[in-house]
């Protein structure tokens, strides 16, 4: 007697609504697997760049990256940088400034100048992601540079070069909006 794989499915899986859950689940499953491999570009504003890419490569020792994940995946227009007024190509087909880093197959690091300096001395270091720096906490930790956590929840840190300059990281922490209250 030949048993086929069908036949041992409740009926209900094979009506029009089980069929329509089992194209969700199955379209759900490979949306999934799809955005995990996706690139993820992590962008590092600095208020001094040279001292954050020595810190970046001396320090950290992070390895620069051979091409920049954003001319395969649309980068530039996503956050608007197509724009000629304020796009930052410069004439005669120069790349925009900055330095791009290799943090993990598919994960890179776009470190550029644009954070307001702290004042101390010291040098400020902008992210929008945690997990990026969280990341690059755990390997300053791991070569043993002096690290010292000021606040939790927005992460904020100290870190210090080999050459002696104090840099501070900061997570730029997305605002709740403000709780509206009922109308009258």
């Amino acid at each position: 007697m030949m048993v086929f794989a069908w036949e041992w499915l409740p009926d209900s899986l094979l009506s029009a609504q089980g069929v329509m859950v089992l194209l969700l689940v199955g379209y759900g499953t490979a949306l999934w697997l799809f955005l995990r491999s996706a690139p993820k570009i992590y962008t590092l504003m600095a208020s001094d760049v040279e001292a954050a890419r020595w810190l970046c490569e001396q320090d950290l020792g992070l390895e620069r990256a051979e091409v920049p994940l954003h001319y395969y995946y649309n980068y530039e227009q996503v956050l608007g940088l197509t724009d000629p007024l304020i796009s930052p190509h410069r004439p005669g087909g120069a790349l925009p400034a900055g330095f791009w880093y290799q943090l993990r197959r598919n994960t890179q690091l776009h470190l550029i100048g644009g954070a307001k300096p702290p004042g101390q001395g010291w040098v400020r270091l902008v992210c929008f992601d945690r997990d990026c720096l969280d990341w690059l906490l755990l390997r300053g930790q791991m070569h043993a540079l002096p690290c010292k956590i000021m606040q939790e929840r927005p992460l904020r840190y100290l870190m210090q070069s080999s050459e002696g300059k104090t840099l501070e990281f900061m997570e730029v922490a997305r605002m709740k909006r403000p709780v509206r209250l009922p109308s009258r």
